[in-house]
């Protein structure tokens, strides 16, 4: 859940953006969360800016995955949102993934497509990878 990871940083005057689902086989709308301004139910669970928010392109984008492995390598879950969104944008940004430490695996194939995560934050910590 990252409510209480937006929450705080929304509380220090932290710019938070959300994604927004557009369709299938689209890439992320990544909609600046403006302090005050009203969610909506956005489908997986999520809420998201109403589509008048501006559409930003991060510094930092927080994945939350279903798991990941010592090299950095995430697996998400199994749309390719935020491959197709993150191969869009202009810059990388700081990649940060967000789980629980059991959810580490041994190993994950990684495709060419895939860009690996620059820290994890879980329970037990933060975990700095090294560029492959």
């Amino acid at each position: 859940d990252c409510k209480p990871l937006l929450t705080k940083l929304m509380d220090s005057g932290q710019p938070v953006c959300l994604p927004v689902v557009i369709g299938d086989e689209e890439p992320l709308e990544l909609r600046l969360w403006e302090n005050g301004q009203p969610l909506y139910p956005s489908g997986f669970g999520t809420l998201a800016p109403e589509a008048t928010a501006p559409i930003v392109e991060p510094d930092v984008v927080v994945i939350p995955l279903l798991a990941f492995d010592k090299l950095g390598t995430r697996l998400g879950y199994g749309k390719g949102y935020y491959d197709r969104t993150l191969a869009g944008l202009s810059r990388a940004p700081l990649l940060v993934g967000y789980a629980f430490a059991g959810q580490e695996l041994d190993f994950i194939p990684r495709e060419a497509h895939d860009m690996p995560l620059d820290l994890l934050v879980t329970e037990a910590g933060v975990k700095k990878f090294s560029a492959a």
